[in-house]
């Protein structure tokens, strides 16, 4: 799809259709009032009726029988009036998109950002719209041999924007553009299935994304696993055919600066080894890599960004199966830092791959480290599917985080890391055991995770609850969400700024 941006009106626009947007219970203005003028009030007189209510999502197709260029006009919903921010724009123009390019329209115009004025915020908002138009146009279809709906949008047109102010929307909107394709390709890549998607595939899609857009690239097996001495990422992955990988990019963009580790739990299947999960909800357990694909996701954005900071993105990759070689409840494995764990369910163990891989990072001169993982049904528990659940040692890159979600439109919530809850992690035999029982789960496996950092800056998102949409909405199919890709980069980008 092109993405551009035009000074040019709606009015004028060429295109198919042309995106307004209004408020639940709020007078018409900008763009919408116009179309109403030019449309001879036919916009006021459907909410008068109450065919238009200006619901999140809501959108409304009207023919504008040749009283604009455009034969269509899209009125999108944004919901409450003081709930018109960048995520409020990302679900709007979501929803416009999909619904436009399934009634077949090709060429679209928007004028949605204008929505959300105001400064550096109406770049924001211009890259908002692009990141919302291609969250709604992802369509979750990777294994179909034809799609539902035919057909792509060939251009997005971002209108009214001023004369003086094109060259800086055109590069918010050519960021919005790579940030909006690399959330999607992390969807893709969680939506595949576990046959599809094993750790080795998972090493070569790594390998393919650091060729394209120019990341280093390392994908470390099982023997020099070993050599390293990561017995908790081996000790997951004895239960499967499937060698276990750890994937390492890297991204230099300033020489002299700090360097920022993001990780991603990479579970491509996760049956629960001998502590088997309920078969019934097995099936989705392709989705357990999620914080994988944010990871590489992200790594390709910044990238293509240019960001200015020196990034290393690291996965721990593998299965976990039952088997006459599986990992047992009670096993003792030694991690790559010389600690030991006390394996007491081995149905928690995206915990192990990541204790590896946060102590390498820490080896490799890592200087904040930032993980993303589907790491416990706890957290659903804790915040549902609304928010990810955010834990660290440092309360400055904490904020850092909750910041950089709130300007990707990703819902997140602190944790507290109370010392009391450690001591639920005491084990008889070894120096931690991997679950510290029901109590506080989600906080017991960041605690868990804090062990393997020592006093390096570090952040954890939990997003066992956020990864996926249970259910098809205006703005997004059911399935595979990107969770975390999106933050991801936000915060590279404000750190690379100075700003954490």
């Amino acid at each position: 799809m092109e993405v551009r941006v035009s000074a040019e009106g709606i009015e004028s626009y060429s295109g198919e259709a042309v995106a307004v947007g209004v408020s639940e219970k709020t007078a018409l203005a900008g763009a919408a009032a116009y179309a109403d003028q030019l449309l001879g009030g036919l916009i006021g007189r459907l909410i008068g009726s109450g065919e238009i209510r200006g619901k999140s999502g809501e959108t409304t197709i009207i023919h504008t029988q040749g009283k604009l260029r455009a034969a269509r006009i899209a009125v999108v919903g944004f919901g409450k009036a003081e709930e018109n921010d960048c995520l409020a724009l990302r679900r709007a123009m979501g929803a416009a998109a999909r619904r436009l390019r399934d009634r077949g329209c090709r060429r679209v115009g928007s004028t949605l950002h204008q929505m959300v004025p105001g400064g550096p915020r109406g770049e924001q908002a211009v890259r908002a719209t692009v990141e919302g138009a291609y969250l709604g146009l992802y369509r979750g279809e990777e294994c179909k041999t034809e799609a539902s709906v035919p057909g792509e949008l060939d251009e997005l047109c971002l209108l009214g924007i001023q004369q003086e102010h094109l060259r800086f929307g055109e590069a918010a909107a050519q960021a919005g553009r790579m940030v909006g394709e690399a959330t999607n390709y992390a969807r893709r890549l969680a939506n595949l299935p576990a046959n599809e998607l094993t750790p080795s595939r998972l090493a070569e899609e790594a390998r393919a994304t650091a060729e394209r857009v120019g990341l280093a690239c390392q994908v470390m097996g099982p023997e020099e696993l070993k050599q390293l001495g990561m017995g908790a990422l081996l000790a997951v992955a004895r239960g499967s055919d499937e060698p276990a990988c750890l994937i390492v990019l890297r991204h230099q963009g300033d020489r002299s600066g700090p360097v920022v580790a993001l990780l991603g739990k990479g579970l491509t299947f996760d049956s629960g080894g001998l502590s088997l999960k309920s078969p019934d909800q097995m099936h989705l357990m392709k989705r357990d890599m999620a914080g994988a694909a944010a990871v590489l996701a992200a790594m390709r954005a910044i990238a293509e960004l240019k960001a200015e900071l020196n990034v290393i993105g690291l996965i721990p990759a593998s299965e976990n199966l039952p088997s006459g070689h599986a990992s047992r409840p009670g096993d003792v494995v030694k991690a790559f830092n010389g600690k030991t764990i006390e394996i007491i369910s081995t149905d928690a163990e995206g915990r192990l791959l990541l204790a590896d891989a946060l102590a390498y990072a820490k080896h490799l001169g890592a200087t904040h480290l930032v993980d993303v993982a589907t790491l416990t049904g706890a957290c659903v528990v804790a915040l549902g599917h609304v928010a990810s659940g955010v834990m660290g040692n440092d309360n400055h890159l904490a904020e850092a985080v909750l910041d950089a979600a709130d300007q990707a439109g990703e819902r997140m919530w602190r944790l507290p890391l109370f010392p009391e809850y450690r001591r639920q992690l005491d084990s008889q035999i070894a120096d931690i055991k991997n679950v510290g029982g029901r109590p506080a789960g989600a906080i017991t496996g960041g605690w868990f995770l804090r062990e393997f950092v020592d006093e390096t800056s570090w952040a954890h998102i939990d997003i066992a609850g956020t990864a996926w949409s249970e259910k098809d909405e205006p703005h997004q199919v059911e399935g595979a969400t990107g969770a975390g890709t999106r933050t991801l980069v936000a915060l590279v980008e404000r750190m690379a700024g100075g700003m954490a």
